[in-house]
Parts: C-alpha cells; structure tokens; sequence
C-alpha cells in the first residue's frame, strides 16, 4: 500500500528545491528529494480506488495507476537496468506495459487502450514501487556516475510532470461521472476579494535579451541552450484574465463569431460544440458552475479562467484588441519576479484571484498554465540528448505551443522562469488560461 504518511510534509520540505547534485556529498540530498518526489505521488494518489486508478477518461489520459507504474519504470529501465548489476527486473512484462513513447526501448502497450489494464492491480504497482525504490536507495547509496546523477534527477522532475498529469487526468475522469465525485473535500472554497479591478498594463522596454536555462540546477534539455534574441517594446498585462471577463466573452457572441477565430479553431468549435470552457455548464441564465477536483463548485468570477485551449485563448485576446504574448516576452516579464504563487504544495487545488496590492506584473507563477503565441520548437544550437532519453522533447517539436508558468496542480520545486510546458492548440483539459499583451 502507499508509503503517503509523511508525503504531505516532505513535500513542503522541498519546496523550492532546484539544485542540481553533481558531486558525491551531495548524494545524500539527491536520495531526499528521490524519495520526498516518489511519497508525493502515492500521497496525491492515496484516496483513490482501484476503479478510480484504472479508468481512463480518453485517449489522452492515462490511468492513475498508469502514472504510478510508467514512473517507476522510468528508473527501473533507464537507471537500474543500466547503472546497477544487482538489480533484479520486477516484472519483465511492465517494459512492454508501461513504457509510453520510447521507440528506442522496445513495443509498448497503446496509449489508447491504457484504461483496459485491469491488471496488474493497485496494490501491485506499490509493490513495483516499492521494489524499485529500495533498489535505488541501493544504487545511490553505493555511489553513482555523474551520467547516473543527471538521468536520477531527470526521472525525478518527469515524476513531478507525472503528479500534474494524475491530477488532470483524474479531474476529466470525474467530470464524466454524473456523481460529480470530489476528489478532495467538496466544501465550497472561500471567495476571495479581486485585487486585480480593472485590468492594467505594464510597460516592458524590450531589447536585446538572453533567454533559456543558464545551465545552473536542473533543466530540461527544451529549456536550452540559452541565446539571445530581441524582443520589440511591448506592454504585459499585469495579471491573468478573469472568470468574469471570460463570461462577458461568452454572452457577447464570442463562441457565435468566426471572424475572432483561427480557421483550425472554428473547426473545433463547429465540431465539439464549444459554448464554453471545459467543464463548465449553465445551470440558470448567467449562473455558471464548473467540475473542479473538489467537485462541481460555483465560477468563481475573480479567479482566472481556466480550462481553455490556445484557439479559445487567442480568439478571446482578439475580441478584446489584444495579442497572447510570445514565450520570449514572458520570460522577459518573468526574469525578476520571485517564484511564488498558488501551486499543487498550497493544495488548494483551484485557480485563485490575483493578489491585492504591489506593483507589475502579478500571477505570473502559478494558477494556470499561460498559452504563449510561441510554437515549440527548438532554441538555436538544440540537439537532442544521444540514447533513449533523446525521445524526451526533441521529437515533440511540431504543431505544439508554449505554455508559461506552472499551475495550481504544479509542483513548486517543480518551476522555473525557462520552464516550456507545450500541448496542442486544442487541448483543454490542462489547467490553462491566459495574459494578454499588447504592442508598445
């Protein structure tokens, strides 16, 4: 069963926990966050069932128990598997069952069809866990290469990737049940006084800047190299656009007007009926509710909107005059802002209103992902990491956008001002939302 009692605290532990752990006194350190990051997601996890691990929602969810095991696998088959002689394989058939998109080790079971492994069970896959850890607590104990270190911390950061993911996941699952079921408590969350008013622009000078990770702590390999590129003056919106602007967007035709809307994304509204954000519905005129992790809950109409996808993102900033900012003009807003916000550690679990007071830009960290402009594709000088781990970003560098700033289901150690999260432009069921911007 799940080893969750202390997850919740070592969790705040390592909040803010970036540091890479390159050297042999260090090993200790990297062991901690290794385990505070593994008694995390069996934490997040510890409430459901066995039928609630397994279900899949649709193609692009997976099972929670799927990310429980595919995690594991990670440093079963990347790390044990190729840095310790004494480890002994757990199962050798979960290669074939829980490795996800790497061509290079071998087939895999369908994304797809992920919700139809009733088996192995739940408790199983803590056995697998289990198993796994105490092999690695072995490894690392004994002492690792520095090639070792990087992938253990690498699997690390893509567990904390992994606790988002179960978080989504399980959100759409639940918000198929017509139960509603609550994920944590139901009880309504307090409402909170909207500092932000009316909304405010903040004057960015622009020029000639660096961008992407320096190469100190922990990036993924899509963060780098860092290089320089120019950024026009512009003007950033000073916090994120709110559930109350949003509804003024859906009763003023928005959702009714192709001219706001690109050509793929008025498809999409013609296909998949788009009224609105996911998850919501309208149970009286005007009066919105939406499914959130603690059950159908009223729109809070201070919080920032949540659940959009790029097309939604960018047909609202043009109904309002407006432009999404590039992923370079957030990183320039971003630069010397301090990295705090409501993350997954606040465990409120839900988008909330820009804070009173202060100058510049507010939320930027935090709340909801920010669509960007910016496609993902690769920095100047990007080559892809030789072996499997190659396959980690690189291949994914076609018809996807950027996204900024982590959300309220995002680790806080897990955050960085170079962090290029990226989907589709039709996904929704990400914790996504929006800053506008607009040209000096």
């Amino acid at each position: 069963m799940p080893r969750s009692a202390s997850a919740k605290t070592r969790q705040r532990e390592t909040r803010g926990s970036t540091a890479s752990f390159h050297s042999g006194s260090h090993l200790s350190q990297l062991l901690s966050f290794y385990r505070s990051v593994r008694e995390t997601s069996e934490y997040l996890a510890e409430s459901l069932s066995d039928g609630d691990a397994t279900a899949q929602s649709m193609p692009d969810a997976s099972p929670a128990k799927w990310h429980l095991a595919h995690t594991t696998w990670f440093f079963e088959t990347i790390v044990l598997n190729a840095f310790s002689s004494a480890y002994c394989v757990f199962d050798e058939k979960f290669n074939f069952l829980f490795n996800s998109y790497y061509n290079s080790i071998g087939a895999r079971h369908p994304r797809p069809k992920r919700g139809l492994l009733t088996r192995p069970s739940l408790d199983e896959i803590y056995a697998y866990r289990a198993h796994v850890d105490e092999g690695m607590a072995r490894l690392v104990e004994s002492g690792v290469s520095p090639a070792a270190v990087e992938l253990i911390e690498l699997g690390c950061h893509h567990e904390q990737q992994h606790q988002e993911l179960l978080l989504t996941d399980i959100l759409h699952l639940f918000a198929q049940n017509p139960l509603r079921p609550a994920y944590k408590s139901a009880a309504p969350l307090v409402v909170e006084p909207n500092g932000a008013n009316e909304l405010a622009f903040v004057a960015m000078p622009g020029g000639l800047i660096d961008v992407g990770h320096d190469g100190k702590g922990f990036a993924f390999d899509c963060e780098g190299p860092r290089h320089k590129t120019f950024v026009e003056p512009f003007r950033l919106a000073d916090r994120l656009v709110t559930n109350r602007e949003w509804i003024e967007f859906i009763e003023g035709g928005g959702y009714q007007n192709p001219l706001l809307w690109l050509s793929d994304g008025w498809a999409k509204v013609l296909a998949e009926a788009w009224m609105m954000p996911l998850y919501w519905d309208e149970r009286d005129k005007g009066n919105y509710w939406t499914m959130t992790l603690r059950g159908a809950q009223p729109v809070d109409p201070a919080a920032p909107v949540c659940h959009i996808s790029y097309f939604e993102a960018d047909a609202y900033a043009t109904w309002v005059g407006r432009r999404l900012p590039t992923e370079f003009e957030w990183e320039y807003a971003a630069r010397d802002v301090m990295r705090a916000g409501n993350f997954l550690d606040s465990e409120r679990l839900r988008p909330r209103p820009a804070p009173v007071g202060g100058n510049g830009v507010r939320q930027i960290y935090g709340d909801v992902w920010e669509w960007t402009r910016s496609a993902f594709s690769p920095y100047p000088r990007f080559k892809p990491a030789a072996g499997a781990v190659g396959e980690y970003n690189g291949k994914f560098m076609c018809g996807q956008f950027v996204l900024r700033g982590g959300s309220c289901v995002t680790p806080a150690s897990h955050m960085r001002p170079t962090y290029r999260n990226f989907f589709p432009p039709e996904a929704r069921w990400q914790f996504s939302g929006l800053r506008l911007a607009e040209d000096a």
